[in-house]
């Protein structure tokens, strides 16, 4: 990649858009979608001018930057490093451009006179732009550095369950699938504990650069206005920081008596596991199955599904995610999903690294769309390619003609985590297994075990960690501008307030060098943005509950999503929309209802029957709002 030819093009660029504001506004060429509508009004015309040269440069200028940024996910290397910091500095040197800023908000102040559409992506457009403002260049080059910097900090770094050498070098190194594998399935607690340590230790190397990042994210965001980083992520839901964590709250108090009761069922049979007494209070966090406690999986008895999946292929596994989709009525995936993606894990012994997150992604905005995973033959791997395929066909369903470029992403962020997350659920249901052929025709599954698997490792478990743990400390990061020498005691003051886990020895709390808070890949690469899988948690039951009951006509528990054309008609009404719409408008059309819990409380209501049975307990009324 010729950095220099990349910055050339964006000051060329930012020439093109200063002329718009000069140009003859009626000779503008309209855009596709604009093509079958009543003639526009001058305001319209000179907008959607404005509009169409700012999507001719913005997708040259996001393609060159997606690939760099996907060549340095999958081939940790300093020169892609490099690349990717040059190439998101052109972009962001564009869309901060303090003429795009003006002449932006020049034509926003004239928004009566202007379609919806037009003014939906001036939203977009300014909003992107507050990441990135011209007026602080300086600042907002070094933020990109920076990111660019902990990215391959993190991508490069070598799990070790040994001491290092001198050198650094790791006689033990461990993948981060090594590490899950042993959590999930070790029974030993001092062998967990080595485990569970070894993938903190990425933690340490991290702290200084987020703690520049810090800095700089918020620096940039209280140039255009905002009061903090985490603010400029908010508004992107067209909420203010206090009634976005209003909202978070609320889902976490309306689930605090099914957690209270799973989190004890849970300590009990751990401690049963280990071989250890039960826990009074916090359970240890070495003692859970993921590396942060945000599901716990391997738990429920009777439904360990693995043993369904001996045999098959990761090949296998992405292709029934594929065929899933193609059933209900959807294209078969491009062919350069499968001569670009990067599915599999690297070979052990390899010299690649790459980005060890599951990822989708749209490097053009149009037909280019890719995966970045690392699948293996089991049930985890075959949820989350489902899942991440929800990602993909979302891209496929929006990229058309009358969804503009800046409006191709999800009605919110929420949406597009939703959307996979509910393909997860879809995945999962016995069903569509047996139908399948993966689960056998007499398979007898306990449904209250069942049930609980999905409480444990998809949903229950996991909102106090994402609409409490990550998004409060996050909060405190950015809009109360945490001190780092605070970060490990505000993270674990969270960790046991909302999940009620502790750390395996108090020393963790005051270890200087330690940032626990560091080792989960959103803070450093995706922040401020964790809620938006606390809220896909709910959207997703919301349509789960359409579907089945109004379209399926089936049981929300046992259901198959598979081969029904009706439902891939529901769903793609939904997708193609893009962002064109408000997220509030779109969901209460399909759903019939605001965000609400209302549809996830039904769903587990006869779990919390069940774990009031079974701990010998009344069970705690749910509510839902």
């Amino acid at each position: 990649m010729n950095t220099r030819r990349i910055s050339t093009w964006a000051h060329t660029a930012l020439a093109a858009v200063t002329v718009v504001h000069a140009a003859p506004a009626l000779g503008a060429r309209p855009s596709p979608a604009a093509k079958a509508a009543p003639a526009p009004s001058p305001a319209q015309a000179e907008a959607q001018a404005f509009l169409d040269l700012y999507d001719s440069v913005f997708k040259g200028l996001y393609t060159v930057t997606s690939n760099a940024e996907w060549a340095a996910s999958t081939d940790v290397q300093q020169n892609h490093d490099g690349q990717r910091t040059a190439a998101n500095q052109a972009l962001a040197a564009f869309r901060g451009d303090k003429t795009v800023i003006a002449r932006a908000q020049a034509l926003q102040a004239r928004k009566a006179e202007l379609t919806p559409l037009q003014v939906r992506q001036l939203d977009k457009l300014l909003l992107a732009a507050a990441s990135c403002p011209g007026t602080i260049p300086d600042v907002v080059n070094a933020r990109i550095a920076a990111e660019s910097r902990q990215a391959t900090t993190q991508d490069a770094f070598t799990y070790c369950l040994a001491a290092r050498g001198k050198d650094g070098a790791c006689p033990a190194p461990l993948s981060a699938n090594d590490l899950d594998d042993k959590l999930r399935t070790s029974k030993d607690v001092a062998e967990r504990l080595k485990y569970w340590t070894a993938s903190k230790e990425i933690g340490r190397p991290l702290k200084a650069g987020l703690q520049e990042l810090q800095k700089l994210r918020n620096q940039v965001a209280r140039q255009m206005g905002y009061s903090s980083f985490f603010a400029l992520q908010v508004a992107d839901y067209g909420m203010t920081v206090p009634e976005m964590m209003a909202l978070l709250d609320g889902l976490v108090k309306d689930v605090e008596p099914l957690y209270k009761a799973l989190h004890k069922w849970t300590a009990r049979e751990l401690a049963k596991r280990y071989g250890q007494p039960v826990p009074t209070g916090d359970i240890p966090a070495h003692w859970l199955t993921n590396r942060w406690s945000q599901n716990w999986v391997g738990l429920a008895p009777g439904v360990d599904l693995d043993p369904w999946f001996a045999g098959k292929t990761p090949e296998w596994i992405v292709q029934s995610a594929e065929d899933f989709y193609v059933s209900m009525g959807f294209p078969k995936l491009p062919k350069v999903f499968w001569d670009k993606s990067d599915l599999y894990p690297v070979p052990k012994g390899g010299a690649r690294k790459k980005n060890s997150h599951a990822s989708a992604w749209h490097l053009d905005l149009d037909t280019d769309v890719r995966s970045l995973m690392s699948v293996q033959p089991d049930s985890q791997w075959f949820s989350t390619s489902h899942h991440e395929l929800g990602h993909i066909y979302y891209y496929i369903s929006y990229t058309r003609p009358q969804v503009p470029l800046l409006l191709r992403e999800g009605a919110n962020r929420a949406f597009h985590e939703g959307i996979g997350e509910l393909i997860s659920i879809a995945s999962t249901q016995l069903p569509y297994l047996v139908a399948r052929g993966i689960a056998p025709k007499d398979a007898k599954v306990d449904a209250d075990a069942w049930l609980l698997n999905e409480a444990l490792e998809q949903t229950v478990a996991f909102l106090p960690w994402s609409a409490g743990v990550m998004s409060r400390f996050e909060h405190d990061l950015y809009e109360r501008d945490l001190p780092a020498d605070q970060w490990q005691a505000r993270w674990w003051h969270y960790v046991q307030q909302y999940q009620r886990v502790a750390p395996p020895s108090p020393d963790r709390l005051t270890d200087p060098t330690a940032c626990d808070a560091c080792t989960k890949t959103h803070i450093n690469d995706d922040p401020a943005q964790y809620y938006d899988y606390a809220i896909a948690t709910v959207l997703k039951y919301q349509l789960h509950e359409h579907i089945a009951k109004h379209i399926l006509k089936q049981d929300p528990h046992a259901c198959n999503y598979h081969g029904n054309k009706e439902v891939g008609v529901f769903l793609r009404g939904l997708l193609q929309k893009g962002a064109t719409e408000d997220w509030r408008k779109v969901l209460r059309e399909a759903t019939g209802e605001d965000l609400s819990t209302r549809a996830m409380v039904a769903y587990f209501a006869p779990l919390q029957d069940w774990l009031g049975r079974t701990l010998g307990e009344a069970p705690s009324p749910l509510r839902s709002r």
